[in-house]
């Protein structure tokens, strides 16, 4: 049953406990949310107990207690960054939404990336620990992104990378009007001595490469393209974009020159994998960016 006092702020939800149960269990029955996210508020400071904040999701709740829900998200209060935003954290890791124009990690003299921020952030709010990159993202593609916050949830995703992340997937605005709605490219890719990643369709000692692309939307001028990897390599949706006759757009690197946002339009918006320490399956969405979009209103 929910109630809604009058002396209570707008930006919770308030519940009322009928029944003795543990505090993540009646979350999960209350809140429209996913349990990633319950727990990622409750982490966060953004659920209260008779008007405590509480953080344990076994805290054992009694008939008549009141338990209020942030509608905001309260997690990582003091944590700003105009290139980055905190989606999750716990004490093994961290998920992130970078910008545009932010690197994964540091590269030459005093390069602004998101590794320096996300370490300063644990500094200031007095972890004990530091970002380890597990896997990138380029400059200037936004998306989600995982970190560790100790040598060993490093290596647990290192060593099974593959096998824990089940699910990754990417929007691009590509050039032109895509002829086929779904379908899959495979082949090698290799970089040359300039560091450009080319493909092959036959073996040429680089590493395979398959991605399957889902086509959202078109007009004679662009298409909105879903890509899910099945492969991880380096520039692999960009190459394999180029490779279709439909690069991505704002791609300097392997485009065409159509550039209609001023920025490479490539987006990191699901990523699912099996935490490396609790084994719970930890699924994540951003929204397609709304730039995006507008070219096909």
């Amino acid at each position: 049953m929910r109630y809604n006092p009058y002396n209570q702020q707008g930006d919770y939800e308030h519940l009322i406990v009928e029944q003795e149960q543990p505090l993540l269990e009646f979350l999960l029955a209350h809140v429209q949310q996913s349990r990633t996210k319950i727990k990622a508020t409750l982490q966060g400071q953004g659920i209260k107990v008779n008007g405590k904040t509480v953080t344990q999701f076994d805290m054992m709740l009694q008939p008549g207690m009141k338990v209020a829900v942030s509608k905001t998200k309260r997690n990582q209060r003091g944590f700003k960054s105009r290139y980055v935003k905190i989606v999750y954290e716990d004490r093994w890791l961290v998920v992130v939404e970078k910008q545009v124009g932010i690197l994964s990690m540091a590269a030459g003299h005093s390069s602004l990336n998101v590794k320096s921020v996300l370490d300063d952030y644990f500094k200031k709010t007095g972890q004990k620990c530091r970002a380890h990159v597990v896997h990138r993202l380029d400059r200037d593609t936004s998306g989600l992104m995982v970190y560790a916050k100790d040598m060993e949830t490093e290596q647990l995703f290192e060593q099974a990378w593959h096998d824990m992340v089940y699910d990754r997937r990417y929007v691009a605005v590509v050039s032109g009007e895509m002829e086929e709605d779904q379908g899959t490219i495979a082949n090698w890719l290799k970089d040359n001595k300039a560091y450009v990643t080319y493909s092959s369709p036959v073996d040429n000692g680089g590493k395979y490469a398959v991605t399957h692309f889902f086509t959202l939307d078109r007009t004679t001028d662009y298409s909105l393209v879903e890509y899910k990897l099945e492969t991880g390599r380096k520039n692999q949706i960009r190459v394999h974009s180029a490779d279709m006759g439909h690069p991505v757009c704002g791609d300097t690197k392997y485009g065409n020159g159509d550039d209609p946002l001023h920025r490479l339009c490539l987006h990191a918006f699901l990523l699912c994998f099996v935490h490396p320490v609790t084994h719970e399956r930890m699924e994540f969405e951003t929204p397609i960016p709304a730039t995006f979009r507008q070219l096909f209103k």
